[in-house]
């Protein structure tokens, strides 16, 4: 028997000796250990309509209210376009996830699929960019969230932050002391446990909806027909490089996956909140942004961040507008930031279950059932980001990290199909295995598209990711541990 928070004996895959990297986790034995941390266990509390909220939540708002101002100038007027072309992308690998989170419904996300298909080595490579994805994206978001928070005092009380606390080095000031402050506070509320920040998140996603669907009525008033000349001014090439930075928009439902040892049925309410989410989310951002660029030249959105507060102002002629609009933001944004921030704390928190990672990510409090120590040191670390990088560099890091996860969730896919063929999935990938090969190559040309800066980021960041798996995790994890206790006997 089992005591409370200690998890079942692992056991590599197969029995024979293998390499240390090919080393696989059985999928029995993730299930079985679900939710067991150190000293306590995560609670199941999160329903669908709940996990929805998490995905929408980690989702909307990002790439309209922040990201907006960065992808218009390359695209211009297509910039439509190119949140089409990131959804479709993010389409492909959301029917994967939503089949893998059904079939495999834990907190690691990516990082656990991986494991279970592909070994040991590529899941850390995999837990390493997600780590690099939900990170830099808590702190891209929180970036944006001082513009917006900006706008609303300077259309409130008539006053504004001074740039030298809200604006990082590199843009005018030393720190960006509003971003950092706006993950405190998600930190804070995370402490308190799932149930209860899923409550605060579901609040902050209804406000986040109404103020974009205000925008929409209101912004459809100022559309030019002229602004729309010509749809493509940087032609295919502005199109595909704006959709690769705003495919750092879709990775809600990749937070919602995370939440798999949180929920109440995660096998059939996982995939329901992937697709539902995903859904809602791409038509949103494309009706907000055919209308911003229909109401407001292209070229105009080159250097803002706080764009559709502007757009509002200008439509209306009364800055009331604009005001309701960056406190809508101010808002959405900061659910951004809370439900990706919950999405790292919880792929840390499988890792660190696994050894790869500190044992402390795994600690569990007891009377809130959250992974407190794990929120404290994510949120720091995010907030220092936040506080100090600028925006347009975190928002390529991040889509980088993410594509590369997502092409790995699309082989994952196709493994686990053909190595147990038998099991249990309440989803399935349409058009199998053609669906998950084109998530692949669309993640991949992405990936492409990206800048050379953000290619050798990403290199420098892996390389680090190297040098702790080899140094650290390779000989404290359990595998290694139940292999070397294995053969002592």
């Amino acid at each position: 028997m089992l005591e409370t928070g200690q998890a079942p004996p692992l056991t590599s895959e197969p029995r024979k000796p293998v390499n240390p990297l090919l080393r696989r986790k059985p999928v029995e034995q993730m299930v079985a250990e679900g939710g067991q941390g150190e000293g306590g266990t995560l609670r199941r509390s999160l329903t669908m309509w709940q996990l929805t909220m998490i995905s929408i939540g980690a989702t909307l708002g990002t790439g309209i209210f922040v990201v907006l101002g960065e992808a218009a100038p390359k695209a211009g007027p297509a910039v439509t376009i190119s949140f089409v072309i990131a959804g479709l992308t993010a389409l492909f690998s959301a029917l994967s996830y939503a089949e893998l989170a059904g079939s495999v419904p834990v907190s690691g996300s990516s990082y656990s699929y991986s494991y279970a298909t592909m070994g040991e080595f590529i899941a850390w490579v995999c837990g390493w960019c997600l780590v690099l994805e939900y990170a830099v994206s808590v702190a891209a978001v929180a970036v944006g969230w001082g513009q917006y928070l900006n706008e609303l005092l300077d259309g409130t009380i008539g006053v504004t932050i001074p740039d030298a606390v809200s604006a990082p080095l590199g843009e005018g000031g030393f720190i960006n002391l509003p971003s950092l402050v706006v993950v405190l506070l998600a930190m804070v509320f995370l402490m308190r446990g799932a149930k209860e920040s899923a409550r605060i998140n579901t609040i902050m996603v209804a406000v986040k909806i109404v103020t974009l669907v205000l925008f929409i009525g209101i912004g459809v008033m100022g559309i030019k027909s002229g602004n729309y000349a010509p749809l493509a001014p940087l032609g295919i090439t502005g199109i595909s490089a704006a959709a690769s930075t705003l495919f750092f928009s879709y990775i809600g439902f990749d937070a919602a996956s995370t939440a798999g040892e949180e929920a109440k049925n995660p096998k059939k309410d996982l995939p329901r909140a992937i697709m539902l989410s995903l859904g809602i989310v791409t038509v949103l951002y494309c009706l907000v942004a055919f209308v911003a660029v229909g109401a407001l030249p292209w070229k105009d959105f080159e250097g803002t961040e706080a764009a559709l507060a502007q757009i509002m102002t200008n439509v209306t002629g009364d800055s009331f507008w604009g005001v309701v609009l960056a406190a809508g933001a101010v808002v959405a944004i900061a659910s951004v930031v809370f439900a990706v921030l919950y999405g790292q704390t919880r792929i840390l928190f499988a890792m660190s279950r696994d050894g790869l990672v500190p044992k402390v990510f795994a600690k569990v409090d007891e009377k809130t059932g959250a992974p407190r120590a794990n929120v404290v040191i994510v949120s720091l670390f995010c907030g220092a980001l936040a506080a100090f990088i600028p925006l347009g560099e975190l928002a390529n890091a991040t889509s980088i990290g993410t594509l590369f996860a997502f092409a790995l969730v699309n082989v994952a896919v196709v493994i686990l199909r053909r190595t147990k063929p038998d099991m249990p999935r309440t989803f399935k990938v349409a058009l199998f295995p053609v669906t998950p090969i084109l998530g692949f190559l669309a993640c991949g040309y992405m990936m492409y598209s990206l800048p050379t800066a953000t290619w050798i980021a990403f290199g420098v960041w892996m390389a680090v990711g190297l040098v702790v798996y080899f140094l650290y995790g390779i000989r404290r994890s359990r595998l290694a541990t139940a292999e070397v206790a294995t053969a002592e006997k």
